[in-house]
């Protein structure tokens, strides 16, 4: 079939992308479980055939990208393996709508192979990780509600940046381990396949990690205002991160979820700096 220059350009970049996936899936297959190598190794023969299907077309080989191939494997190193593949499936959404714009014989398959069949093939993806997400909600949201409130309060009352990190420190740590002791009995109570020390420890990391966060500020500036600002930059740049990552990983409304989280931190924050204020006349500090 004769084909236009425009139109070859184009196939090739499909191409690119299809060896690229390939090697993606190909390299994490290597490192997973049995049960995630072998979904792991069907995308992977799917995107492999995807591309010998365009190079019929175009009748030439063409590398990978290893660029985006590290990227990826580095990503889901961090991150986890289902939001690697979820983030890289996300990219792979605006060259699927290109497809559809090649008009030729077969076009329409891989279009449907690559919607719904691979979607399908990476929600089996088993990971640990996700099924503690729960419990990583736990300490994360507890943390940002109480420690940021906590730190708003002590900057008032206290009107001292080592004083308010060693006060939030105390404070931050107890209830870490209050609240993954909390966890560890609400899992061992509940008939679930969760492990309640993993549950336990989820909570937490998550916990101790917003802790530390939340209190560097203070112990950076010695500017109160200054500290406090930083403080809830700190955490809603700590929504927005896991935000992003739960919303990629179990294919959850970003937005909706952001500003629900943000709102109840900030409004507790608002609220017991004024009660710090309060306080600090009432006592007559």
């Amino acid at each position: 079939m004769r084909l236009s220059k425009e139109t070859k350009n184009r196939i090739m970049k499909f191409q690119k992308n299809e060896i690229t996936e390939y090697f993606i899936y190909k390299n994490l297959a290597g490192t997973a479980n049995r049960h995630n190598k072998r979904v792991l190794n069907h995308i992977s023969k799917d995107e492999l055939r995807h591309y010998n299907f365009w190079k019929k077309y175009t009748g030439k080989d063409v590398r990978p990208d290893r660029l985006s191939i590290w990227k990826y494997l580095l990503i889901a190193k961090l991150f986890g393996l289902t939001f690697g593949v979820k983030l890289m499936e996300k990219g792979e959404e605006s060259a699927q709508a290109t497809y559809a714009k090649v008009r030729l014989p077969g076009v329409r398959r891989i279009i449907s192979e690559e919607d719904r069949h691979e979607k399908k093939l990476i929600n089996l993806i088993n990971e640990e990780r996700l099924r503690y997400v729960g419990s990583m909600v736990l300490g994360l949201n507890d943390a940002l509600v109480e420690l940021t409130g906590a730190l708003a309060g002590f900057t008032l009352a206290l009107q001292n940046t080592r004083l308010i990190a060693m006060a939030g420190l105390i404070t931050g740590v107890a209830a870490s381990m209050s609240m993954a002791a909390s966890e560890y009995l609400s899992t061992k109570t509940e008939s679930s396949s969760k492990s309640p020390a993993k549950a336990s420890l989820y909570t937490g990391s998550a916990y101790v990690v917003t802790v530390i966060l939340l209190i560097m500020p203070f112990l950076l500036f010695s500017n109160l205002y200054l500290a406090l600002g930083v403080t809830i930059f700190n955490a809603i740049m700590i929504i927005a991160i896991f935000n992003f990552y739960i919303s990629v990983a179990k294919d959850l409304p970003f937005r909706k979820r952001f500003f629900e989280m943000a709102s109840i931190s900030l409004g507790i924050a608002a609220l017991t700096f004024v009660i710090g204020f309060f306080i600090r006349i009432f006592l007559g500090i």
